[in-house]
């Protein structure tokens, strides 16, 4: 039996969650977050707020998934200097971000 992978799921609540403000940081994503070696699963995109069930979470505006071939993957991630270009670039548009990882 293979390895788990591991599944990393950012949230982000933006201060500015207008259209262009969402635009801008899945753009963001799409241009820093992808590019790292283990990476086996990328997307990034806005909540659908149309699913608006009991059960559905919506205090979010962008959600990011990665899934990693490994543990290593993610970690060398998180220290990637590209990771920490997009944390820079944008941090200071976040209200709040929450991180969910899991091994998948």
């Amino acid at each position: 039996m293979a390895a788990p992978r591991l599944a990393h799921n950012v949230f982000f609540k933006l201060k500015n969650s207008t259209p262009e403000g969402v635009a801008a940081l899945v753009a963001a994503c799409k241009k820093y977050l992808n590019v790292q070696p283990g990476i086996v699963f990328f997307a990034a995109g806005p909540v659908c707020a149309e699913l608006n069930r009991e059960v559905n979470v919506l205090d979010w505006d962008v959600a990011l998934h990665l899934v990693f071939v490994d543990k290593a993957a993610h970690d060398a991630y998180q220290t990637d200097p590209t990771h920490e270009q997009f944390i820079a670039e944008n941090k200071a548009t976040w209200a709040s971000v929450r991180v969910f990882d899991s091994l998948v």
